[in-house]
């Protein structure tokens, strides 16, 4: 590691996507998304200091790389290929169901797209649609103290139109060398092998991840840490636009993680923040610190 390495709390690792989001009748959005928005800016809110690690096309707005920069995200790992189109979903809300179709997919992120000169205390690996290989994980791997995985994008597969199925994934070379894992409820089934949620958390956490967190939209989250399983309770509010959510709470837990707060206050503080992106309209729907702490502490205080 060259004793010039930049040094962040967090790097996120995945695609952006522009989704064109149709939300039950109201009038169809088009916006950024992806753990890199979602998670980063959060993260970042809270005062961690935050990169990310993306690929995108030709089509994809420098606005939203100048609203990056503006929330103090280093973007400099951002590689634009002018000639790919950046990943892109179509994501339909009706009732609690979402349905989502890839309409565009960038290139792989690959091994000599990370760079060398980097040190985090917390690398994201956040793929929304297979994205990061094996390889390209085992080199963002070695730049980290500790390894995040969302793995929604190896549960997904996409018929010949684009539609997005869950498939089982449960690849031991990513489990055994993940400390934090997340994923929500449906995806947690198919890489355990369990409906049964405690199953499932404890199936994952056989692999060797110290803390597993499967999060339920309005039902809250569950939390594994120590060999325990805590309810981390959802913070109750109406909600509005339910996109980001599970990357919003991922980017609040890493935030207060590399603070070596512990593991329920983290929780609660991603139950927060994710509680104030959704009740809200807007391509910058995110809480503030203050906000965000404030609806932390009364979710913790439900807990103990």
């Amino acid at each position: 590691m060259s004793k010039l390495a930049r040094e962040f709390d967090l790097v996120v690792a995945g695609h952006f996507a522009i989704d064109r989001i149709k939300i039950r009748k109201a009038a169809e959005i088009v916006r950024i998304g992806g753990p890199p928005f979602y998670s980063a800016i959060t993260a970042s809110r809270l005062g961690a200091r935050v990169a990310v690690l993306s690929k995108v096309g030709g089509d994809f707005p420098e606005k939203y790389l100048k609203i990056l920069e503006s929330e103090r995200i280093d973007v400099t790992f951002v590689h634009l290929i002018k000639d790919a189109k950046t990943t892109s979903f179509h994501i339909k809300y009706m009732d609690d169901k979402r349905e989502m179709r890839l309409q565009a997919l960038s290139p792989k992120l690959l091994p000599e797209d990370v760079p060398v000169d980097f040190k985090a205390k917390v690398v994201h690996i956040a793929p929304i649609a297979n994205e990061i290989p094996y390889r390209t994980f085992e080199k963002l791997r070695r730049n980290a103290d500790t390894v995040c995985l969302d793995p929604q994008g190896y549960t997904r597969k996409f018929d010949e139109k684009g539609n997005v199925k869950l498939k089982e994934w449960r690849d031991k070379r990513f489990l055994e060398k993940v400390s934090i894992f997340k994923s929500d409820e449906k995806e947690a089934a198919y890489i355990s092998g369990f409906s049964n949620l405690h199953k499932a958390v404890k199936k994952i956490a056989e692999y060797g991840v110290k803390t597993v967190i499967i999060t339920m939209a309005d039902k809250g989250a569950v939390l594994l840490y120590d060999g325990k399983i805590q309810k981390i309770p959802a913070y109750p509010v109406n909600v509005v636009d339910p996109t980001g959510a599970g990357d919003t709470f991922m980017g609040a837990y890493i935030a207060e993680y590399v603070k070596r707060n512990d593991p329920v206050w983290c929780a609660c503080v991603g139950s927060a923040a994710a509680s104030i992106l959704i009740e809200r309209n807007g391509l910058l729907r995110f809480g503030f610190k203050d906000e965000i702490y404030e609806r932390a502490e009364k979710l913790y205080k439900v807990i103990h």
